[in-house]
């Protein structure tokens, strides 16, 4: 049996979730770079080969849908035979809509959910078994948006939220087992997510007139350096940049202020997604990114 105690990832088995492109991909390379054997697992198998074929030997991409048990218990079950093993799970994947309730694409609002919460359930549930064998650390990326609600996000806030509160459960429930538990709460980061939402016609200006600190976009190294140094601690929380773990001590105070911010904003940018969706469809107006077409098989 392998322990995972001190820190490093050399040697380990990392398994990560939506590694094709961002921070997955970054992860796998920087953890692999450090030693260890990564996993990708992803809806993206060609963008994940070049990935694997990036880092080499140590690396190696299985194609699966997080929303999928089938998909997943069968990666899993070839990951364990072709490693030995898994120490280290991160659930990263993840996708996003842009619109407001009333008005997005009711299916591609309920996907966000499920491969954003669900997706990580679903992740931990079929990998614990190994990570439990090894007493290894499980990691899920929430984001921002679980600690700061904005209008045209709220299925991914509710998911992201949902992943933080789950983790809490998750790490009292597996503690004795030898396993710990830790949760990440990224800010705005240059990814394809991030970049494709800006793009939007509406929800670009939109989020880019978000004040100060809340609306800065960060460059990926930052994330990727301060998700690994947590990875190597085994860390409990991630917050990136540092400022976003001060926000959860004035949580309850934001949703007022968020609400006050958007008065000047919202009936606008409300009439203009009408505008879009009469354009282009409720479906396209809603969907960004790459990850998010291939979730919603598009």
């Amino acid at each position: 049996m392998a322990f995972l105690t001190g820190s490093g990832v050399k040697g380990k088995v990392v398994l990560i979730t939506g590694a094709a492109r961002g921070i997955g991909a970054g992860l796998a390379e920087r953890l692999a770079a450090d030693g260890a054997k990564v996993a990708l697992v992803g809806l993206e198998p060609e963008e994940q080969r070049k990935v694997a074929d990036r880092i080499g030997a140590a690396a190696r991409s299985w194609s699966a849908d997080v929303t999928s048990w089938t998909d997943l218990e069968r990666a899993t079950a070839e990951i364990v035979e072709h490693f030995g093993g898994i120490d280290i799970v991160v659930a990263n994947a993840g996708i996003a809509t842009t619109g407001f309730v009333r008005s997005v694409d009711p299916a591609a609002f309920e996907k966000v959910i499920e491969v954003d919460l669900l997706g990580v359930w679903r992740t931990f549930r079929v990998t614990l078994p190994h990570v439990i064998e090894r007493r290894g650390y499980l990691l899920a990326i929430s984001s921002l948006a679980a600690i700061t609600h904005a209008p045209g996000m709220a299925n991914y806030a509710a998911a992201k939220a949902g992943v933080e509160a789950f983790c809490n459960s998750l790490r009292a429930e597996v503690a004795h087992l030898g396993v710990r538990v830790g949760v990440a709460h990224p800010t705005w980061i240059r990814t394809d997510l991030v970049s494709s939402a800006d793009a939007h016609p509406v929800f670009g200006r939109l989020r880019s007139g978000m004040p100060g600190l809340i609306g800065k976009t960060y460059p990926l190294e930052t994330a990727l350096d301060d998700l690994e140094a947590g990875i190597r601690k085994r860390a409990r929380t991630i917050h990136v940049p540092r400022w976003v773990g001060a926000l959860k001590l004035i949580r309850s105070f934001l949703p007022p202020i968020v609400e006050l911010g958007a008065r000047s904003r919202v009936p606008a940018a409300d009439r203009a997604a009408l505008e879009d969706i009469a354009a282009r469809g409720a479906r396209e107006s809603s969907i960004t990114g790459h990850g998010g077409r291939a979730a919603n098989k598009l």
